[in-house]
């Protein structure tokens, strides 16, 4: 198992500086908070209700207010917050291998693909996941409980997942107690019918258009176009018909227009549903960190947190006990047991929802370039 661990030496550095780097945004240091500058809080005692209630009196510089631990309503304050942290980190990977599909559609000289289906794509997944990050943030940057510019009271915050699902149920309409901002039914409409123009787009342009191409050629009296794909190509009046049908058509013996079309529908319906299901399976990021969370706070509230106000030696050394059991225990269940558990919720992440935006696994084999190869191939 040593050996694992030095072998995988570098994924761990990773995982420790990007731990650090999450645990300074939730400010939440084994389950403990970080009061790096002044918080933007104030609490006053409450006398009917004996509470104490926060003011806010400015925004703290970085991460999540130290105040905001320990407070009665913290952990719906953090749930909304990591699960829409987590829609939005989704989205922008996701996003990001769409456009590292391009790179594959440049080398294989794909250009039919790139406006037949990156485009399509790309406007799909924007129109609908792209806006409701948007709306996330854009919902954050207004300050609901404070009167607006006229002075008039703001409506309390409006729900984003009802949003998105009444988006589509009821395109163009949205509530005036719900709207988040001026025109808002115009916009969702708008993107709405982008995004279902998109459909047919990914589905029916490119398979109608390496037909056409393919019958231009076959009209010329090429029965074979894979064999005369370089004559044609070089011929002016036909140099864009042949090379679509040569980028696309790969080695295939003939080409197949109910294939290709069948290929085409797979594609778009796995392109359309995978953008809902994918976006839904980064809210796993969510439930990790709400688990780890709670679960360092219980491991701190079981040991440390019941002697460490002990005085005298008995004190001292029931400190002890109880600091080398929490220890063995944040080492053991948080480090090893949780960190392999997001290490590996991580990496289907990347390999699932991340790698099928571009890779398609059906290409050859990569063979590094080695002179031994090259001499011992020419030795046979």
């Amino acid at each position: 198992i040593f050996e694992m661990f030095f072998g995988g030496r570098y994924i761990i550095l990773l995982m420790g500086l990007f731990s650090i780097y999450t645990g300074l945004i939730y400010n939440d240091v084994f389950s403990r908070t970080m009061h790096l500058t002044k918080s933007g809080w104030e609490f006053t005692l409450d006398p009917d209700s004996g509470k104490e209630i926060g003011k806010q009196t400015g925004v703290y510089p970085i991460g999540v207010d130290p105040a905001w631990h320990g407070t009665e309503n913290f952990l719906l304050f953090t749930n909304s917050y990591k699960m829409k942290m987590s829609i939005i980190l989704g989205v922008i990977q996701m996003s990001f291998g769409i456009f590292l599909s391009i790179f594959n559609y440049i080398h294989f000289k794909k250009t039919l693909s790139i406006w037949a289906e990156f485009i399509p794509q790309i406007l799909f997944m924007q129109c609908i996941f792209g806006y409701l990050c948007f709306t996330i943030i854009y919902k954050w940057s207004i300050p609901w409980y404070e009167p607006d510019a006229n002075g008039n009271p703001r409506n309390s915050p409006p729900g984003l997942l009802n949003m998105l699902i009444y988006m589509f149920l009821q395109p163009g309409s949205v509530e005036k107690n719900a709207e988040l901002y001026p025109g808002q039914g115009t916009v969702q409409l708008a993107l709405l019918l982008i995004a279902a123009v998109c459909i047919p787009w990914m589905l029916f342009v490119k398979p109608f258009v390496l037909r056409r191409e393919y019958k231009k050629i076959r009209a010329q009296g090429y029965h074979n176009p894979q064999a005369d794909v370089t004559r044609i190509s070089t011929d002016e009046n036909n140099e864009h018909g042949g090379a679509i049908v040569a980028e696309e058509m790969h080695e295939e013996e003939e080409f197949d227009f109910g294939e290709v079309m069948i290929h085409q529908v797979i594609h778009t319906i796995e392109f359309c549903l995978g953008c809902i299901s994918n976006t839904a399976s980064y809210l796993r990021l969510w439930a990790l960190s709400l688990a780890h969370a709670q679960l360092s706070a219980v491991l701190y509230d079981m040991t440390l947190k019941n002697t460490i106000n002990f005085k005298g030696v008995v004190g001292f050394i029931l400190l002890v006990i109880t600091a080398v059991l929490w220890f063995v225990l944040t080492v053991g269940i948080l480090l090893l047991m949780e960190g392999l558990s997001a290490f590996l919720h991580a990496l289907r992440l990347h390999w699932v929802e991340f790698n099928n935006k571009f890779y398609e696994g059906s290409g050859r084999k990569f063979m590094p370039f080695s002179f031994k190869l090259i001499l011992k191939g020419q030795d046979d």
